[in-house]
């Protein structure tokens, strides 16, 4: 399966677009996991099994367990949600390109790999809100990337709590898009980006409805009597900062409290400093997706006074930037397909919000940067030579590699082993570089590869090869070598 799936995603890449919009659906995922282990199968959190297959997946969690000895497992190791959510979609034909935490706050994203060598001037930020900054139990971790040449960011917050906070979750909000800078020219904040995608766990109550009213609107499915009291709601006719926002109808049973394991909401007794009493949370969207298209910008006014020559001239500069504003917004295009809750997972208090949306853009470029491929047989009884050529110019560096990766590899990080483009150089001509493998390097048991190019400077792969084969040694063989006996690298071959 892994096999087929990565022949028809590569078959796919080496294709131009027979058209100048192409549509790529994308699958996001916010979810407040209470510190609680994943459970063992995520294939509907996902939805694995629909027809409608995604390009993109952005997965945001909160409240990732962050013990202290296990947050600093978790930074040298994947955590076992990273992990999951990678074993789960690698067979499948997906990678993960990228991700960042911030104690509780987690987010992921993957893309299928015939995308991988597309997505590019890949940053990560942070920024604490929670115990005056000191500590990362509230806040924000973002992702900004460059799809075909589009830009766009992934914002996943973690807000503060309790009903009577909406004007501070506001300001939290405000302090984060302030506060997040990228190292870009174009675009060093998060509101530069073309879309801005905004969700996570925001906090959000429903305020003034009673309990009685707020469960039997629920119960009887009249989700739109409860709209107008949804804080976001009301804080978007207040704040300018979140009236460019868009978000689908919320037709679908607030996601917050439920008791653990159940459907039921919020049903135990709550412990204070004098006992316990019967007060409950009152169910609330806490658990949002929204998104933000860049508003096309408008021309600055001529000033009076200024010379007629010089004014005619910044005039058609400025009218020929509002073309190209125009040309740029109309290619991209963001559609909600899906905005829902699912009920099934009931390790947190929580409930996960799925959102799907299609992307329709114009492929700012189809070519990748960088072609690599094998040269000749492969296997751990010689030394191989990996060919690759520089199709487009980019900023390249001493510190460049190329990843030795088995076919359904995980993530960027999940190479088998790698060669310095430069350190390991053999010869080069204008076209055409050669880098060389050393066959101590290469698995012995060999197995299905691929190579990929990755920039230092970009933090991305640039290049990818088609498979090949990496075959068995055959003075393995006639030394009886068996799988007890095999290095780490056919570990992780044989893994």
């Amino acid at each position: 399966m892994e096999q087929e799936v990565l022949s028809d995603s590569l078959e796919a890449m080496s294709l131009d677009g027979r058209s100048d919009m192409h549509t790529f659906r994308l699958h996001m995922v916010t979810w407040n996991v209470a510190t609680a282990e994943p459970p063992d199968d995520v294939s509907s959190l996902l939805k694995l099994h629909s027809p409608k297959t995604p390009d993109l997946y952005v997965i945001g969690l909160q409240e990732v367990r962050a013990a202290p000895l296990k947050f600093v497992t978790d930074l040298a190791f994947d955590d076992s949600w990273s992990h999951l959510f990678m074993n789960t979609l690698a067979p499948r034909g997906y990678v993960k390109v990228s991700s960042i935490r911030m104690q509780g706050l987690l987010l992921l994203f993957f893309t299928r790999l015939e995308h991988v060598p597309f997505i590019r001037n890949i940053q990560v930020s942070y920024t604490r809100t929670g115990m005056f900054g000191y500590w990362g139990n509230k806040g924000g971790v973002s992702m900004r990337l460059s799809f075909y040449g589009h830009m766009l960011c992934f914002l996943n917050c973690h807000l503060a709590a309790h009903m009577n906070y909406a004007s501070q979750r506001v300001d939290e909000f405000e302090y984060i898009l302030d506060n997040q800078t990228f190292n870009s020219k174009d675009t060093p904040n998060i509101l530069d980006h073309k879309v801005v995608f905004w969700f996570g766990d925001l906090n959000f109550r429903i305020a003034d409805h009673g309990m009685h009213f707020l469960r039997s609107c629920i119960t009887s499915q009249r989700f739109n009597l409860l709209w107008s009291k949804d804080q976001l709601t009301m804080m978007k006719q207040q704040a300018a900062s979140l009236q460019e926002f868009e978000e689908g109808p919320l037709d679908f049973q607030p996601t917050y409290k439920f008791d653990l394991h159940s459907d039921n909401y919020d049903s135990r007794l709550q412990r204070t400093l004098l006992g316990f009493n019967g007060k409950k949370r009152k169910p609330a969207w806490t658990d949002r997706i929204l998104w933000r298209v860049k508003a096309k910008a408008s021309p600055a006014t001529e000033d009076e006074g200024e010379d007629s020559e010089a004014g005619s001239s910044e005039k058609a500069q400025q009218q020929a930037s509002v073309a190209g504003e125009e040309d740029e917004e109309l290619s991209l295009k963001v559609k909600q397909d899906l905005y829902t809750s699912n009920m099934e997972y009931g390790v947190s208090d929580h409930k996960p919000v799925i959102g799907t949306f299609h992307l329709e853009l114009k492929k700012m470029y189809n070519t990748p940067l960088v072609q690599v491929s094998a040269e000749g047989d492969w296997s751990a009884d010689f030394d191989a030579m990996v060919t690759y050529t520089i199709l487009q110019p980019f900023p390249s560096s001493a510190w460049d590699w190329i990843g030795l990766y088995k076919v359904g590899f995980k993530s960027t990080m999940d190479y088998i082993t790698y060669t310095w483009v430069k350190d390991d150089q053999v010869s080069l001509n204008d076209e055409l570089v050669q880098v060389y493998v050393s066959k101590d390097e290469i698995p012995v048991l060999g197995g299905e590869c691929i190579l990929c190019y990755f920039s230092s400077n970009l933090q991305c792969i640039v290049g990818i090869s088609k498979p090949f084969k990496v075959q068995e040694s055959r003075v393995a063989i006639e030394e009886g070598l068996v799988p007890e006996n095999v290095n780490g690298l056919d570990q992780a071959v044989l893994s």
